[in-house]
């Protein structure tokens, strides 16, 4: 990917950032959105594993498709603690990551056994509270999880973009 590639894609994910804020999120739209992610996986017959979570950790909605394994959950943990550090997306944050050549793992800033910078990962920001939950998908590769969780928030919240058509 060239400079001008990874500049556009930080700006898209940041774009996104903005425009995915819902008025409210409580367990039951976590229940609704949890179970319109399992219902588009499974249709597509996508072996994946979803998860929407508290900071605290307390899960809100948990699903995992056939063809899943127990490493889709660890994926999951550590995809979502990149969203609860750092209060973005983990494709925004691998992106920008790649955009300066660094690799926080190697470099020893982010534990690999704590952290997955990778996309798949996206925080529920509400107006006025921040980030109260993250979304998270693990089963297809970074950026289909990554889109299928943005498409699907855009979805639960009636929020219309372009980006957002695919649901």
């Amino acid at each position: 990917m060239t400079d001008p590639q990874r500049a556009r894609r930080i700006e898209e994910l940041l774009q996104e950032e903005r425009e995915l804020v819902l008025p409210r999120f409580d367990h039951d739209d976590a229940w609704r959105l949890g179970v319109a992610l399992r219902e588009r996986a499974a249709a597509a017959g996508s072996a994946v594993a979803f998860d929407i979570r508290r900071p605290s950790g307390s899960v809100l909605f948990h699903a995992a498709l056939a063809g899943t394994t127990a490493d889709q959950d660890e994926w999951i943990r550590r995809k979502s603690a990149v969203v609860f550090r750092f209060e973005i997306s983990s494709a925004l944050l691998a992106a920008r990551l790649d955009a300066a050549d660094v690799d926080a793992v190697t470099m020893g800033w982010l534990a690999s056994a704590d952290y997955a910078v990778a996309g798949g990962s996206v925080p529920v920001r509400v107006e006025g509270a921040g980030v109260v939950a993250a979304v998270t998908a693990s089963g297809l590769s970074s950026d289909e999880d990554h889109q299928l969780i943005v498409e699907a928030i855009a979805a639960h919240g009636g929020i219309v973009s372009s980006r957002f058509d695919h649901w």
